[in-house]
């Protein structure tokens, strides 16, 4: 069983959980099975997987695709990553700070191809990781993420929900989400106190909506959540647009400038970024 030989392995290696990483080694076997049956691999993938922890999810990858990259910062698990991971030659062990590679160096550097991302996540890294990997676009098939309940809610959010915000708009914007499982506490050792989820996101051949300038686009969509009280008219003033160019931007969109931010859907952050954009 996963638990018992999770347990012999921390045992084996006297190894002290650094609550400073987020640490939460998996044990459910029906989760683990689910998530790599999720990921669709096959013989042609290349997987990056972010914290490798002491490999459990690396082995069932490993199994069922080309090659997989483990990226682990704590130094005290890659001994035991060595030895769990040492009857695969397709595993390549890295020994950094994920938030400091370049995925698309990487990528380059290993040669990989059809490549997918996973990782299970502390709440803390899950944002900046997932925008990182956004802004960087380097070029990847999808990302299977094993994140807090709450976190994976805001990333699947509509509008004019609580969850809404940038994450979402950012997540939906370049790919599609869906829930693969419900994952509880006791699935993990040391238990969390907070539920967490699987959810896989495939990137878009396309975005979701056209826009004229993808900066513009964003940054309204940002300044429009950090401003949440505000009315869209107050946020985009921001953009030192003049008055009767901003009344004209809103009319030809058809968005009332008295709503806020967080109404609006991805095709009307879109149409009213474009309107903007062409009275700049």
């Amino acid at each position: 069983m996963l638990v018992e030989k999770t347990k012999e392995i921390i045992g084996h290696f006297n190894f002290k959980f650094n609550k400073s990483f987020g640490q939460n080694f998996l044990i459910n076997e029906e989760v683990l099975e689910e998530t790599v049956e999720n990921m669709n691999l096959n013989q042609n993938n290349c997987v990056i997987e972010i914290g490798a922890g002491i490999g459990t999810l690396t082995q069932e990858m490993a199994k069922n695709c080309k090659r997989v990259v483990a990226i682990e910062i704590d130094d005290k698990l890659i001994p035991v990553l060595e030895e769990t991971l040492g009857d695969y030659s397709n595993v390549k062990i890295i020994h950094k700070d994920v938030l400091k590679v370049d995925f698309k160096n990487l990528i380059e550097e290993e040669g990989l191809e059809n490549v997918k991302i996973s990782a299970n996540l502390p709440y803390y890294l899950t944002t900046p990781i997932i925008t990182k990997i956004f802004n960087e676009k380097p070029g990847i098939e999808s990302l299977t993420l094993m994140i807090q309940k709450e976190v994976g809610e805001r990333i699947m959010a509509a509008p004019n929900t609580d969850g809404y915000g940038v994450i979402s708009t950012l997540v939906q914007y370049y790919a599609e989400v869906e829930m693969v499982c419900s994952v509880p506490p006791s699935s993990f050792i040391p238990q969390p106190r907070v539920d967490s989820v699987v959810i896989n996101i495939t990137i878009r051949k396309e975005p979701k909506v056209k826009v004229l300038d993808e900066a513009l686009f964003f940054r309204i969509i940002k300044t429009s959540f950090s401003m949440r009280r505000k009315t869209l008219w107050n946020v985009l003033k921001q953009t030192g647009l003049k008055e009767d160019k901003l009344t004209e931007a809103f009319e030809i969109s058809g968005i009332d400038p008295k709503r806020r931010g967080e109404t609006l859907s991805l095709e009307e952050f879109g149409r009213l970024s474009d309107e903007v954009k062409k009275r700049s």
